[in-house]
Order: C-alpha cells, then sequence, then structure tokens
C-alpha cells in the first residue's frame, strides 16, 4: 500500500495495524508480518500449505475493500505471490551507435516488444532504463513579471488551444460529414507561436480643424508569443531507473510468462525470436542476462543422463555375471515396460514429468530390474534341474513370488508415507515418493507376469527333457561367499559388534557432515543488491555503482564478465515497493574461463567495500525459482528482535549486531532497521500566522 509522504509511524498507526488484525482473523493464516517505509508498506499474509489460495485471495480482497475506499491511501494492491511475476527471461538491449534511450526506447516498445508478446505463452514485456522525450518550456520569470503573467495562464491558454472538439454533423447534398476541430501541437514552432497575451503599444493620430491642428493618441494591442518568454525544446525526461551493461547504457526487457505455458518452451521461443529481431535489426544487440530456462534443461537434463547411463549400467552388469544374451535381453525389456506402465500411473495421477518426478525414476531405475532378476534366477534353476521351459517358468515364479511382493512392499513403504507428510517437505517430495511407488509396482507385476512369458517366447519352447537342460557353467560365480558366511555366522557377536560400532560413529559424525534445507547450486553468477543512504539521488548512486563495477572487474580478474546493473526502482523483484533512487542491483555473470572462484570474488567485494559508509551491499549467488519459492534463498542466519517501542528495538539489534559480527564464519551481518528519510520540518508560529491572517496551507 501506498499512501503519499507519510512517515512510517503514522502509517502503522492508521493503517497497517488495523489490516494486521483483519488479516489474522482469515482463515488457515498462520503468520502476518508488515515493512513499513515513508509513504508505503507491504503485508505478507501466510497460509497453511491446504489452504485454497483463490478462495483465501477473494477472502482477503473483501476484507481489504473498507481500507480501499479511504481517500488517505493512494494505492492499495493485493496480489499473490507467485512465481510468475519474476521474469523468465531478462534481456539487455543496446545499439552500436545510438547512445539515446528515447530512441531505443521508441524501437523497444513499437517493434521489439510487440514481437516477443505475440508469442505463444508470453503475458507480457516491461522495459527499464528507457527515457521519454519530452517537451520542456522553461519560462522566463522577469519577462512573465514585465508582461504581467503567471505560470498558470500559460498553461491554460496551452490546454486550451492544444485541444480535438467534435462539432457534431453536418447535411449536405444527402451527405453527413462529421465536424471536427483538429488544433492539436506537433512541432515546437506550434508552441513557440502561440499566442498568450497581449501588451499595448501607443499609436499616435493627428486631427486638423478650423482651431488649429490637434495630437490625440490611442492605446493598441500587440500579441505576447510563446517564445517570447520561453524557451521550448524537446528533451530526455529524467529517466526512473539506469541500465547498464558493462558500463554501457542499456534497455532492460523483462519477459513474463503465463500460469499455465511450460518456462522451456517460452524461453526457448522468445531466444529463436530475438535472433530473427537481431537480424531484422542491424546494429541492435540482444544480451540475455538471466534464462530461468537453462536451470530447467541443464537439472532436467542431468538427470535423464543419470537415469539413462544407470539402466545402461544395469543391463551390463547383468550381462557380466548372467553371461548369457537371451537371458539379459529379458531382463532389460523389464525397465522400458516398467517405464511405460510408470507412465501411465503418472498420467491418471496429474503428475507430470520434471526435476522431481524424472528423479523418482532415476532412482527406481535400478530396483526395477531387482524383481525381474529374482524371478529369471528362480526359473533358470528350475529349468538346469531338468523342468521344461513352461513348467520352470511356472514353478520358479510361484517359488518366489511371495518374496518379490514382501521385499517390493518393504520398499514401497518407505516412500509412500511421504505422500502424506505436510508443509514444504511434502510438496516437494510428493511427486518423487508417488513415482518411486508407480515404478516398484510397474516392476512388480512386470517380474511375476511379462518376465515369465517372455523367458517362454525367447528361450523357445523347445522341451529339453530332464536330462536334456540347459546347462550354464559360463556364468560369474562366487566360490569364496559359502565359507566367509560360515565364518561369520561361528563369530555373530563379533559381527553384531562391529555393526553396533559402526552405527554409533555414524551418529557421531552427523555434527560433522552439516545439515540445510536445499542445497547450494553452483553457479557463475551472483546478485549484488546497492543501498546508498535515504535521500541519493538517482545520478549520484549511479555514479557509485560504476566506481563498484570497475572494483568488480578488478577483483575477478575477467575481463568476459558480464555486469548488468539496475540503478533505481523497478527492478522486478519482490522488493519492489521499497527500491528507490538510492537503491541498485548488479547482476554478475562471470565467465567460464575465470580464474578466480565466484566464493571468493563475493567474499573479496564485501570485505572491499565494508568499510566504507554509507554503504551497504548484500550478495546472494543466482539461485533458481524452486529456492525462491521455498524461502531458501535468503540469509543462512536470521536473527528477528521483536518489540513495542521502535527505538529500543533499534538499540537492542545494534547490540545483537555487534555481538554476532566477531563470531567465525560470518560475514556480512546487516539489520533491516533503517535511517528515515532526510527530511525539513517547518514550524509554525501559529500567532503570528493569525495576526498576518494566514493559514497553514497558505
Amino acid at each position: 500500500m501506498k499512501a503519499g509522504e507519510r512517515p512510517p509511524e503514522e502509517i502503522e498507526k492508521q493503517f497497517v495495524k488495523n489490516m494486521e488484525s483483519m488479516a489474522i482473523r482469515q482463515s488457515d493464516v498462520i503468520q502476518v508480518s508488515s515493512v513499513i517505509r515513508a509513504g508505503s508498506a507491504r503485508i505478507t499474509v501466510e497460509y497453511t500449505w491446504k489452504k485454497d489460495m483463490d478462495e483465501a485471495f477473494l477472502d482477503l480482497q473483501k476484507a481489504m475493500n473498507p481500507f480501499a475506499q479511504n481517500k488517505d491511501i493512494t494505492e492499495l494492491k493485493i496480489t499473490q505471490h507467485d512465481l510468475n511475476q519474476s521474469p523468465v527471461v531478462l534481456i539487455g538491449l543496446s545499439h552500436r551507435s545510438i547512445t539515446d534511450m528515447a530512441e531505443l526506447r521508441k524501437v523497444a516498445e513499437s517493434y521489439i516488444r510487440n514481437e516477443l508478446i505475440s508469442l505463444e505463452g508470453v503475458a507480457d514485456v516491461t522495459l527499464s532504463g528507457d527515457e521519454v522525450s519530452t517537451l520542456m518550456i522553461r519560462t522566463d520569470p522577469y519577462k512573465l513579471d514585465a508582461f504581467k503573467l503567471t505560470i498558470n495562464d500559460l498553461s491554460s491558454k496551452i490546454e486550451a488551444n492544444n485541444q480535438s472538439v467534435s462539432g457534431g454533423r453536418v447535411s449536405e447534398l444527402g451527405l453527413q460529414y462529421l465536424v471536427k476541430s483538429s488544433s492539436l501541437f506537433a512541432t515546437e514552432s506550434d508552441f513557440e507561436n502561440l499566442i498568450v497575451g497581449y501588451k499595448p503599444v501607443a499609436a499616435e493620430a493627428t486631427a486638423s480643424g478650423t482651431s488649429g491642428a490637434v495630437s490625440t493618441s490611442s492605446m493598441d494591442k500587440a500579441p505576447i508569443f510563446l517564445r517570447e518568454v520561453a524557451t521550448v525544446s524537446f528533451e530526455n525526461d529524467r529517466p526512473e531507473n539506469i541500465v547498464r551493461i558493462n558500463g554501457k547504457r542499456s534497455i532492460g526487457l523483462s519477459v513474463y510468462k503465463e500460469m499455465r505455458f511450460n518456462t522451456v518452451k517460452v524461453v526457448d521461443g522468445v531466444i529463436r525470436r530475438l535472433a530473427v529481431i537481431e537480424q531484422a535489426l542491424p546494429g541492435y544487440r540482444f544480451q540475455v542476462i538471466t534464462n530461468q530456462g537453462t536451470f530447467i534443461k541443464n537439472a532436467i537434463g542431468e538427470v535423464k543422463s543419470s537415469a539413462v547411463l544407470g539402466i545402461i549400467l544395469a543391463v551390463v552388469i547383468l550381462f557380466v555375471f548372467l553371461r548369457r544374451l537371451g537371458t539379459t535381453l529379458i531382463v532389460s525389456l523389464a525397465i522400458p515396460i516398467s517405464i511405460v506402465a510408470t507412465f501411465n500411473l503418472m498420467f491418471f495421477n496429474h503428475l507430470t514429468l520434471n526435476i522431481m518426478t524424472l528423479g523418482g525414476l532415476a532412482l527406481g531405475a535400478g530396483m526395477l530390474v531387482d524383481n525381474a532378476i529374482v524371478v529369471i534366477e528362480s526359473i533358470f534353476r528350475n529349468q538346469e534341474k531338468g523342468m521344461t521351459i513352461r513348467e520352470a517358468a511356472i514353478a520358479g515364479t510361484s517359488e518366489v513370488a511371495g518374496a518379490v511382493i514382501a521385499s517390493t512392499l518393504t520398499t514401497i513403504v518407505v516412500f509412500l508415507p511421504i505422500v502424506y507428510l505436510h508443509g514444504a517437505s511434502g510438496e516437494l517430495f510428493k511427486d518423487q515418493a508417488w513415482t518411486v511407488t508407480f515404478s516398484l509396482v510397474s516392476s512388480l507385476f512386470v517380474a511375476i507376469l511379462v518376465i515369465p512369458m517372455l523367458y517362454d517366447r525367447i528361450t523357445g519352447r523347445q522341451d529339453r527333457g530332464a536330462g536334456g537342460g540347459t546347462r550354464g557353467g559360463n556364468g560369474i560365480r562366487i566360490t569364496g561367499y559359502s565359507p566367509l558366511l560360515r565364518t561369520l555366522l561361528r563369530r555373530r557377536w563379533v559381527v553384531i559388534g562391529c555393526a553396533l560400532m559402526l552405527l554409533v560413529i555414524a551418529g557421531l559424525l552427523v555434527p560433522f557432515i552439516g545439515t540445510e534445507f536445499m542445497p547450494r547450486a553452483g553457479s557463475k553468477a551472483f546478485s549484488a543488491v546497492i543501498k546508498l543512504p535515504e535521500g541519493t539521488p538517482l545520478e549520484r548512486t549511479a555514479s557509485a555503482v560504476g566506481n563498484l563495477e570497475d572494483l568488480m572487474h578488478t577483483i575477478s580478474q575477467d575481463s568476459l564478465c558480464t555486469i548488468y546493473s539496475h540503478v533505481g526502482s523497478g527492478s522486478g523483484s519482490e522488493n519492489d515497493i521499497f527500491e528507490g533512487e538510492n537503491t541498485a542491483v548488479m547482476k554478475v555473470i562471470l565467465s567460464p574461463s575465470c580464474p578466480v572462484p565466484p566464493e571468493e570474488v563475493m567474499a573479496q567485494f564485501v570485505q572491499t567495500t565494508e568499510d566504507t559508509e554509507g554503504l551497504e551491499v548484500t550478495l546472494k549467488q543466482e539461485e533458481n525459482s524452486l529456492s525462491s519459492l521455498l524461502g531458501s534463498e535468503g540469509a543462512p542466519i536470521v536473527v528477528e528482535v521483536k518489540g513495542e517501542e521502535l527505538d529500543e528495538i533499534a538499540s537492542i539489534t545494534e547490540e545483537v549486531k555487534g555481538r554476532i559480527t566477531g563470531l567465525p564464519g560470518l560475514y556480512n551481518v546487516q539489520s533491516s532497521v533503517e535511517d528515515g528519510a532526510p527530511e525539513v520540518t517547518i514550524s509554525i508560529d501559529r500567532t503570528i500566522a493569525g495576526i498576518n491572517n494566514l493559514s497553514v496551507l497558505q
């Protein structure tokens, strides 16, 4: 919400406390928090995972309707946290010779944006770093005073003459004509030649009569043109934000996708269209800064390659131990059949192929052949005893069916309870648990029903008889296992003691391993959030960011790295409401050949800038949207100080910050307590104002 230029304390008392009390009354709300700054505030309402968010959104809108009608609140916007609010692609646009951001904006807004937004799945494309050409009229106050004109006079004259007026219809000779007056200004000369007033001019006249000549004077009026009291020119308006790529002014294009469309397909379509546009516009250069599709494609590609490699290794190991091509082929066929059956179960359970489900398939790929190996070994053993192939298939399968079902169910009961988990862990691993369960159930049916049929079909229906069974002897046999097992059984207490000792050692090693919710993704990119003192103008912030860009190039020792800087508001982040002219975001993308690891670059950058007075730098390594959703992209350690008195909270916060700053392993310790914006306070002497008949507004 926005409420003019009111201080935070006033916004909290008048609006935020009442809004929080209304929000906490909603059903299934677990937490309500707010952040307030001068003129604006953000209230975050968190619900349980089982809550229908569409219903919660409508209920919250109804509860906040009375506040929206408050005239003191200039803007009240309720939005649902959605990953689609972040751009899927961030593109930098520049030109070889054009440095005027207004000219680049015309091309970007009229052609490039329309081309991208016409793609399927693209919801919106926003521009940042652009400038708008504006007609500037600079008046001369001395000339205005001499001609007895005011700014309001000029404004009213321009508004009265720069209009398009409709005059109705005129009928003539059976035709009707629309009548309109088009007197809109188009050029600078139209404004300069506008008459804004009149000045008196003395004119002398001579009259002759009987009594002689008489001289009289009359007052005429001469027009005053706008060019006489002001200068008119087209100039670029002061930008809301500045975008630079490696120190060169550019325009940023943020591409947002529609909710129901696939991220990878949308990103691929945007990249292909950019290549076409770049050929159609010589001299224009597009540079992709961030791309959510890259992480998704890399992750899915790695899972796919791991699953395929696991299946190939499983088949190779089978052939090495069985030494029979036909038997290996039978077991190998169980894998694709089980996967296809798993896909069917996933389809009817409304599961899609994503990182978690593919991970479940990769996890279950090795388990898929377990049941098949047990069944085919039993069939093969019965055939070696002299049974026919059909008899061996029936007898061998029936002998191990109970054991196969029991072993499969014991594995399923490990994964199936994950389906009933609540919260982030349940949402994260639910699809994977279902996929592993489906793959194991499919492998069970394939092992009991399909493997005997395949053995009969592939091996052949030839009845080898009691004396003509297939003799194998060329398979790998582990001869030392039986004596080793007997030795261990004779010393069973030693074995049990060693197992318990290993269990205790494993438990003692847990504190040294470390734990975290989400693993850190290895990335060559990171972001730096820059903040200068409140009241710092945009130009000074841009100059400071330029110095930090040079520092980043020096620290990274990487001449090929890309630095995308966004100075000012409108960066597209969820904290956009709290951005201003004193804030900036630097996205640093190191090249693959960078000699310094990103962690070391970040540490040196913080160490170099931490002693700079008035400069706050927050670094975070680029992560995926999943980490953003699960809340693991913030600081790893957060200490909250709660209370009623803001001054006391600030004092305690500084004390806590001072105590933990010296702890080993911690760096870039920051506080969310900020200094207020600089302001000028005018105290009115009501007595003197009353004597002079003046009010506060006057």
